[in-house]
Order: C-alpha cells, then sequence, then structure tokens
C-alpha cells in the first residue's frame, strides 16, 4: 500500500487560495481514476478537481466553506502498490506556485505528506488509529420549557379540534360556565384568521454562506464600500419600441424570438460612443480609469447557486438576433454551471433586468470595477398626453418603462449620467433608430 497526497493545484488567475463548495467524497470512500471528488471556487468559477489514481481516501482538507492555499493538501489517497511516477511529476508541477501568487504556507505536517511514503497495509490502519479523536460536540442548549397554562376545561373533542388548528385553548374566552364549546372556538378563529399558521412558525434554519452566495457577498459588501453610488431614473415610452419588437417576431423564420432586451442592449451600445466616461472600469489603487471602445457587457442572470454576470463579448459588433442568441446562451450556461472563466470576467458595463418582477425604479449595486450599472424596470400601462400629427393633445394608452442607471461618482457626473440616460431615452422611443447603422 501506499499513500498519494493530492495537493491544491495552481489553476492559473494569479490566485493564492480556493474555496471548497461541495466534497463529493469523503474519508473512506472509493475514488476512481479521473473522478471528480470536490468542487472548489476561485474569484472567477467553481473548478471541479479530479483524482489521479484509483484508491480509498485517507484524509481531506477541511469542510465545505474553508479555503485551501495552493500546493496545500487537498485529499489523502490509499493505493494499491506504488503510485506511478508519472502521477507523481504530474502533481508536482501542478502545485508550483503562479507568477505573483503567494508562497503557500510552509507546514511541517504538509511537507511530509507532499513525498509519497511507501508501506503496507498494516502501517495505514495504525496512523489511522493514531490520529487524534475529533473534539465532541457541545451538548444541544435545552429548549425552553413551556408556558404553563391554567387547566382549561374542554371536551376531548374540542381539544383535538383545537390542537389540530394550532390553537391555544388558553388564549380561547368561553362564553359561560367556564368551558371552551366548539361556538368559542369557531369565534376565536373568525377574530384571529390564519392564527394556526401564526401559532406553528415554520423552525428557524441557519445555512451557512459559502461558496457563489460566499462570493456574491464579498463582492456586494467591496462595491458599496469603495463606491460611491448615485441613482438616477427616467422614464421612457416604449410603446412604439413594442410594436417594432411584435412585427420583428412576427417575421424572424427560424431566429430566436426576440425580448426586449437586444434591443436595449443594441440602444446602448449607439448611446456610448458619446459617453465613453459610462463604458470604463476603474483601477482605484493605481488611479487609472480605462474607457474601453469595444463593450463587453455584463449580463445579470439569476441562478440557483445566486446572481451570476457572463459577458457578451464585442456587444456593439452584433446584431439583434446575434444578441438574442448570446444572451440566450449565456443565461443557460450560468444556470446549469457550466459557463467558463473567460465567460464570466471583463466586462466594461453590466446590464442587470428582473423582466416582469422589474418593478417601478431599482437602484442596483455596481459590479466593481465597472462604474456604471443599467436597470430596466417593468413595462406598464398607463394613460398618458399625446400629441398628435394635427397638434391636438388626446390620452392615449401608452407602455411606460424606467431606466435606473446607478453610477461610480467618482469617474461619473451627475450631469453625464442624465445625459446618456437621456440620450438612450430618444432611441427608445424613436426605435427606427436603433437598426440604422
Amino acid at each position: 500500500m501506499a499513500k498519494f497526497t493530492f495537493n491544491m493545484p495552481d489553476i492559473g488567475e494569479g490566485i493564492a487560495e480556493a474555496e471548497i463548495v461541495q466534497w463529493h467524497k469523503q474519508v473512506g470512500d472509493q475514488i476512481s481514476e479521473d473522478e471528480e471528488f470536490v468542487d472548489m471556487m476561485t474569484d472567477k468559477a467553481t473548478v471541479p478537481m479530479e483524482s489521479p489514481v484509483n484508491g480509498k481516501i485517507l484524509e481531506i482538507a477541511g469542510g465545505e466553506g474553508d479555503m485551501v492555499s495552493i500546493g496545500s493538501m487537498l485529499v489523502v489517497i490509499e493505493v494499491e502498490g506504488e503510485v506511478p511516477e508519472d502521477v507523481v511529476e504530474e502533481a508536482a508541477a501542478e502545485t508550483e506556485a503562479a507568477p505573483g501568487s503567494a508562497p503557500a504556507p510552509k507546514d511541517e505536517a504538509v511537507e511530509e505528506r507532499i513525498e509519497v511514503e511507501n508501506s503496507d497495509a498494516s502501517d495505514a490502519d495504525d496512523a489511522l488509529a493514531a490520529d487524534p479523536k475529533p473534539e465532541p460536540l457541545p451538548a444541544p442548549t435545552p429548549a425552553p420549557e413551556p408556558v404553563q397554562h391554567a387547566k382549561v376545561l374542554a371536551t376531548p373533542a374540542v381539544r383535538k379540534r383545537a390542537k389540530d388548528l394550532g390553537v391555544d385553548l388558553a388564549q380561547v374566552k368561553p362564553a359561560e360556565d367556564g368551558r371552551v364549546r366548539h361556538g368559542d372556538l369557531d369565534q376565536f378563529l373568525s377574530y384571529n384568521a390564519g392564527y394556526g399558521a401564526a401559532a406553528s412558525p415554520r423552525a428557524d434554519e441557519e445555512k451557512k454562506v459559502i461558496g457563489m452566495r460566499r462570493r456574491i457577498a464579498e463582492n456586494m459588501a467591496a462595491s458599496k464600500r469603495n463606491i460611491p453610488h448615485f441613482s438616477y431614473v427616467e422614464e421612457c415610452d416604449v410603446t412604439d419600441l413594442e410594436v417594432l419588437r411584435a412585427q420583428l417576431n412576427s417575421n424572424r423564420g427560424d431566429k430566436p424570438k426576440l425580448t426586449i432586451l437586444p434591443l436595449l442592449i443594441t440602444a446602448i451600445c449607439k448611446t456610448l460612443p458619446d459617453f465613453p466616461m459610462i463604458n470604463a472600469r476603474y483601477d482605484d489603487e493605481a488611479g487609472v480609469v480605462t474607457r474601453h471602445g469595444a463593450v463587453n457587457l455584463g449580463m445579470a442572470a439569476q441562478t440557483d447557486a445566486g446572481l451570476m454576470v457572463p459577458v457578451i463579448r464585442n456587444a456593439q459588433a452584433q446584431n439583434l438576433w446575434q444578441l438574442a442568441n448570446e444572451i440566450s446562451r449565456l443565461a443557460e450556461a450560468a444556470r446549469n454551471g457550466t459557463a467558463t472563466s473567460e465567460e464570466m470576467q471583463g466586462g466594461t458595463l453590466t446590464v442587470t433586468s428582473l423582466g416582469p418582477l422589474g418593478g417601478v425604479a431599482t437602484t442596483p449595486v455596481i459590479n466593481r470595477p465597472e462604474v456604471a450599472i443599467i436597470g430596466p424596470n417593468r413595462i406598464i400601462e398607463r394613460p398618458m398626453y399625446v400629441t398628435g400629427s394635427d397638434g391636438v393633445e388626446r390620452i392615449e394608452k401608452r407602455k411606460l418603462m424606467n431606466i435606473s442607471i446607478s453610477c461610480d461618482h467618482r469617474v461619473v457626473d451627475g450631469w453625464d449620467a442624465a445625459s446618456f440616460v437621456q440620450a438612450l431615452k430618444r432611441l427608445l422611443e424613436t426605435p427606427a433608430l436603433i437598426l440604422i447603422d
């Protein structure tokens, strides 16, 4: 028998550590070559780790949510015979620190495990037996004693009905002779609608904040802590835009169905050349603002793991149908966890939309180090005064949508943000201009 130590490999991006998101194997489990045993998360993406050998897991680095440094032990596997030399060499090469990454902490125990130890089965069993026993868990806090009430007079049938409804009979006032009857219970319920649900609350639940949820929490906290946000909201009449969208969809053939998002993105890309301060990234440590020519548009997508922001590359060079395809592809990749690291970084501006849940107005948080984020809100129908071509003002039913924008006040002035949104509004309210090159 031999023990093989799989150390946390260098997976690029200049990272020094990664977070344990989910173990697929535990101590004592058998594992096959190329089988995934843990998901590790960096600042950019979740990366599954695969075993290079067959064997039995003897030791793991920690629990979900723990951080593991590059080069540190991730898992120890017991294998039959000796570990192939090429596996040892490949593992050593993968754990070499990338340029700019922090060196792994030196720990004598870790250094000893880096070497492949050949031993017989009895040695492995002795080593396992010698491991210190885990500290016992603290005794659970005893539940508080229930409040004692005076004896309530009621028939067994009334008591059973009250129990099924979740009603405390001590709170029901009897009408006569101190005995609670069905009529008293009915009257209590009529004045306390929904009492049963309120009297039996769902048990509290503690959930550790790890993985994508933790990354979101850290990024949002950093954005609000470091960026002086300001938001601006404007109302747009998108009646004609919706007519144009319906016309395009009715003649789309085998092309994807258009939502309003591709039209909005096209309008944004046409507006940005006059407002380069919006399509920018701010390196606050270096004190440098980079105004980008290409529009690499981040698209906020809700997933089971939390909000993810895949990036549409060179959005300004794509037509409506190409944008619709890319929006669908990236949203699906984000939801099923197949989005690559490259697809999740490098954005220069973000659009976040809640669709029909968009509300009247939003104040979205900037996706740092970008300097702006745009949030289209829900489309609603409302009567408006409209001046016709004959110069007569009349009331018409129109489709209205608010556009929200949040900006980094260190590099974007309020005048710039308002002027950008007003220019964007002109395109949305005259949608033929969106299709003109």
